[in-house]
């Protein structure tokens, strides 16, 4: 059984929900998965955002319009997915949807924290529950089982200062897909994992406007400048979205993917040295790199020349 598209035509084309597909890796992902044969639902939050995709990619491109955080208008567009399938099982769900809110965590807003894991985790569990029927956990539907794909990070085992609520978005990410890939079982619907490392994408631009004015007044306020300057000169350099649109991609349609596809350039000095290291060697070497030794030791001769100071 085919799916039909919005034309009243049929889909002969296997068919994949992409969320978060206005910019950098969703929509590089989607460009990539069309030319490589298949059909993409790309979700949007902005219609302006569903107008020129669907321009860029044409006939093998359908936007949903929805926030992740909008549970009605996400079951909205699993409907408007469903009729589209006709009774055909979608192939995958890569739930790429994200967002990050920087700074220091003992000053940090807590809506900034709410924020953070309702879109990187609430709103990931939101759209899982809303297409696995789609996928094949449910209802029989035509086809072999679908797959989700959840975008993670290596934010999801290893926490920088200053991405402490990404970093915990990205662990509980990572916790709620092996708990989902093992429940899933049921179905025959795997559950993949992608982990990129630094990559150039748009985000940076919104990470260089990222304000840090709350913060000015903490003892953080110089290490934070040098951090987001630094974070946004390395992402800038990072390596091409393209290589975790060809992550996507493999764990779409490999016959056997592995659970988790980690995208880290320079993998032996970015992923296998700092985890073979103890802990509290990469505290320490974390925090010479921030100058908080230096910072620590003139803090402890403050406090002791104010003590040894005579009324």
């Amino acid at each position: 059984m085919t799916a039909i598209d919005k034309s009243g035509t049929a889909i002969d084309k296997p068919c994949v929900v992409v969320t978060g597909a206005s910019t950098g890796i969703g929509e590089i992902s989607a460009e990539m998965l069309i030319a490589a044969g298949y059909f993409v639902f790309g979700s949007v939050r902005k219609a302006e955002d569903a107008a020129r995709l669907a321009q860029r990619f044409g006939a093998d491109f359908e936007a949903l319009l929805f926030d992740v955080t909008d549970a009605p208008a996400v079951q909205a567009g699993a409907a408007q997915v469903a009729t589209r399938l006709a009774g055909k099982t979608l192939k995958g769900l890569v739930n790429n949807a994200g967002v990050a809110f920087p700074g220091p965590l003992l000053h940090l807003p807590l809506d900034d924290l709410r924020k953070q894991l309702e879109v990187n985790v609430i709103g990931q569990l939101c759209a899982t529950q809303a297409f696995a029927p789609l996928l094949g956990a449910g209802p029989q539907r035509a086809g072999a089982p679908g797959r989700i794909v959840n975008m993670s990070s290596v934010a999801g085992s290893f926490a920088s200062p200053f991405l402490g609520a990404y970093a915990a978005s990205k662990f509980a990410l990572e916790g709620l897909s092996d708990a989902l890939r093992r429940e899933l079982m049921l179905y025959g619907v795997d559950v993949i994992v992608i982990e990129p490392g630094v990559i150039s994408t748009p985000i940076w631009n919104k990470a260089e406007a990222t304000d840090f004015s709350g913060y000015e007044a903490t003892d953080y306020a110089e290490t934070a400048r040098r951090v987001k300057k630094w974070a946004v000169d390395s992402g800038r350099n990072g390596a091409p979205a393209e290589l975790v649109g060809a992550a996507v991609l493999r764990a779409v349609s490999e016959l056997r993917p592995p659970a988790r596809i980690r995208v880290v350039p320079g993998y032996f000095a970015n992923w296998i040295v700092p985890r073979a290291l103890p802990t509290r060697v990469i505290d320490w070497l974390i925090a010479r790199r921030l100058g908080f030794h230096d910072a620590l030791a003139a803090r402890r001769k403050n406090r002791e020349t104010s003590g040894n100071s005579k009324p």
